[in-house]
């Protein structure tokens, strides 16, 4: 009997957020920062304290590929994945030769990742930018266990956003246990920074025994 065809995704939040014209102006977001002197790579240098150069790096999340782009330019073999096309179609042309896919968070894995010419297993995952607020609501367990499903033993997860909405860390915590990754520190910021009951972000990492 032929399988039965894969029921379809449900559509991320960030679709209702911002229409086309306010997504392809969101990819120049970080760019009009850069151009007045502000710092965009606090996320990448967070990420390059922790892993061996040359490490193989998965953006999740990654909008135009910014993270990862910075990650690259330091040795890491870095590569991102985001659900809009916009966005990626941007970041193509910002950051040639970077290796980004269209592709839901909540249909990675390995498979998906070889179909787009994409490592299939990292050494660090980071999904910085309120991702796991833009998803479809409900698949954040789905999400979190799709990434730990690709890191490799050891490896390592950080996921960064806002406190105060309805996704909470308390929640994340208790996604990425079931998905068998353990928890071993939060901040409050992206310069390590202590967290306090006053936070309005968190910044999570796990690593996959």
């Amino acid at each position: 009997m032929a399988d039965s065809p894969a029921a379809p995704l449900p559509t991320p939040r960030w679709f209702a957020h911002r229409n086309p014209e306010q997504r392809d102006e969101y990819a120049y977001r970080f760019v009009k920062i850069a151009e007045g002197g502000d710092d965009i790579d606090g996320e990448a240098r967070f990420i390059d304290a922790m892993a061996d150069r040359g490490s193989t790096i998965l953006d999740a999340g990654c909008g135009v590929g910014r993270v990862a782009a910075a990650l690259a330019r330091v040795g890491h073999r870095a590569a991102g994945v985001d659900v809009d096309p916009i966005l990626i179609g941007r970041g193509r042309e910002f950051y040639p030769g970077l290796p980004l896919a269209e592709l839901d968070l909540a249909g990675l894995d390995a498979a998906a990742l070889a179909q787009r010419g994409l490592p299939t297993s990292y050494d660090v995952i980071v999904s910085p930018g309120n991702v796991f607020h833009f998803v479809a609501e409900g698949t954040q367990p789905r999400i979190v266990a799709n990434l730990a499903g690709v890191l490799r033993p050891g490896g390592r997860l950080v996921v960064g956003f806002h406190t105060g909405r309805d996704y909470t860390h308390d929640l994340l915590d208790g996604d990425a246990a079931a998905a068998g990754l353990v928890r071993c520190f939060r901040f409050a910021t992206w310069q390590l920074d202590e967290v306090t009951p006053d936070s309005d972000w968190a910044v999570s990492v796990y690593r996959r025994p």
